[in-house]
């Protein structure tokens, strides 16, 4: 079994679009000049109008940002169509607060840096910012767009929104540190989650914010050791490794975990690490490398998501990935 993490202390190099973590990663499998090519024409320092539209019709958007720890976390806002807005290229506003008890309501603050992921569940389409809170109010905030870009739709299921019973619902969130049967049988069914990570200091480069990304499997991808310790497949993707860099660099990530038709939400932040090659890869169908959580602290909510989403179909990649 190969686990390694990247030394923290490396500066940046230069200004690219991937930091020394996703180069490294790159590097392993013969990509970096192919990805630094790549990146430098599909990660943009704007929005393009298409993804302004997207980010204005969604009724939900995905945070990744991390406490005063460094952990990092996932969050979830949500609001009508429209309470996403793009002034410009180069700003998001987001008209919604995160909910009392949610640990980024204490962390929000102008200058916080922030990933966030719009993913339509209809339509499988997903795009993804980085960028610094510019700008907080009573009503929401403003993103200072860093980097964006779009991901491909391989691994999302298809779901419809339908009506939820939780709208207007008072909500209480409970911290935790040890998972509990409930929190175990929720990760072990899902066939989606968030995971949330940084790359540490930003050191002036813009690739070295926060992030947050889409997973997805058939139910069970995810399994929880005897030890507490949560592993999941890192599938073929587009081969930047944003995620993945950041665990290189930092060795944390924080996980969400949403019942998408009872709205319950499960939040983790931990120790990560990438499982590269050996015997336990090998074992599960699909599976380029492993990841490895053990979570440090956890919180969750009955009824927090004030939407409600109707499975509809698997991703067609996942039946190419073996039993």
């Amino acid at each position: 079994m190969t686990t390694d993490r990247l030394a923290t202390d490396r500066p940046a190099t230069d200004t690219g679009p991937f930091h020394a973590g996703e180069r490294d990663i790159q590097a392993r499998y013969g990509l970096a000049r192919k990805m630094e090519q790549i990146g430098r024409k599909v990660i943009r320092p704007f929005m393009p109008l298409q993804h302004q539209v997207f980010f204005m019709q969604l009724p939900s958007f995905f945070l990744g940002w991390q406490d005063r720890d460094s952990r990092p976390w996932a969050s979830v806002l949500t609001g009508a169509p429209g309470f996403l807005s793009a002034p410009n290229d180069s700003l998001l506003r987001v008209d919604a607060l995160p909910a009392a008890g949610d640990p980024l309501r204490a962390h929000l603050a102008v200058g916080a840096k922030v990933g966030g992921l719009g993913l339509e569940f209809e339509t499988r389409r997903r795009n993804r910012l980085n960028g610094t809170v510019t700008a907080l109010d009573a009503a929401g905030f403003t993103i200072g767009v860093e980097q964006s870009f779009g991901n491909c739709p391989q691994y999302i299921q298809t779901r419809d929104l339908v009506r939820s019973e939780n709208a207007g619902r008072e909500i209480a969130v409970e911290s935790f540190g040890t998972l509990a049967a409930a929190d175990i049988a929720l990760i072990e069914r899902a066939d989606t989650f968030f995971i949330a990570s940084h790359a540490g200091p930003a050191e002036g480069a813009v690739s070295q914010g926060a992030d947050v990304s889409h997973r997805g499997g058939k139910p069970g991808f995810v399994r929880v050791t005897a030890d507490g310790v949560l592993e999941f497949p890192d599938y073929a993707g587009n081969r930047q490794f944003q995620t993945l860099g950041n665990i290189r660099m930092t060795g944390r990530a924080g996980l969400l975990f949403i019942d998408f038709e009872a709205g319950d939400l499960l939040r983790l932040t931990g120790d990560a690490e990438i499982v590269f090659e050996g015997p336990q890869v090998d074992a599960v169908p699909g599976a380029e490398r492993l990841v490895r959580l053990r979570p440090v602290a956890g919180s969750r909510v009955r009824g927090g998501m004030p939407l409600a989403w109707k499975f509809d179909a698997y991703s067609p990649v996942l039946d190419r990935l073996g039993p």
